[in-house]
């Protein structure tokens, strides 16, 4: 588990590992057409809805995604609006009909200042796990170029634990390269089950089931 000492503390805790999944598993994204709509249906969304990417991934039947919401309450609409727009632009590039997406969408909350760069790396190390590439930075549609090559893509927020790894931006891109490598299996587990929150006992209590998903538990209330 990373080390929770730090020399500031951020302001908000909460982001959300958001997780989808195609129906029976089927190809949604194929072609190049395919990865550009779904990352510019990001980008609109994340600027309607004030938000931060800090790390996503991109696969062929589904997406990661590493999430924060100035008003988290919005999260629900997010997803729900990003699979409606993506829906439509499938049925009429391809033809198709019917759903489209597996049930509802995944949301885990993650406490910020102790899993956020342990859960991008476990987002952007799924082509590594799916034997697609042999290094996260080698597939095309991921948050990984932008760590480690330096890629923009105008989409993706820096993580402000990425940014503590150097002032050298050469570094700091050597630094996250070889975090990607030295991966904790056992860490990667929290975000394998992604029906539990991660965070402390603290993060947890601050938490309150709301239509199906856990959201920030409002002032005033213990």
């Amino acid at each position: 588990m990373p080390s929770y000492a730090r020399n500031h503390q951020l302001k908000h805790s909460l982001v959300y590992h958001a997780y989808s999944r195609s129906c029976n598993r089927k190809v949604i994204f194929s072609q190049p057409d395919d990865f550009e709509h779904f990352k510019q249906l990001l980008r609109d969304y994340k600027a309607r809805f004030e938000m931060k990417i800090y790390h996503w991934v991109i696969m062929s039947n589904h997406y990661h995604l590493v999430i924060e919401l100035m008003r988290p309450e919005e999260i629900s609409k997010f997803m729900a609006g990003l699979h409606r727009a993506y829906a439509y632009y499938h049925h009429r590039a391809y033809g198709t009909v019917g759903f489209l997406w597996q049930g509802r969408f995944k949301l885990q909350p993650i406490q910020k200042e102790l899993y956020l760069r342990s859960c991008g790396r476990y987002v952007e190390r799924n082509p590594v796990r799916a034997g697609m590439v042999n290094e996260a930075c080698e597939y095309k549609y991921s948050s990984a170029n932008y760590y480690c090559l330096g890629l923009l893509d105008s989409l993706t927020n820096p993580d402000p634990y990425y940014l503590d790894l150097s002032n050298d931006q050469n570094k700091r891109k050597e630094e996250y390269r070889r975090f990607l490598h030295d991966f904790d299996s056992e860490e990667e587990r929290y975000f394998q089950r992604i029906d539990f929150p991660c965070g402390s006992a603290e993060f947890l209590k601050r938490l309150v089931f709301k239509d199906r998903h856990l959201f920030p538990r409002r002032r005033g209330r213990a």
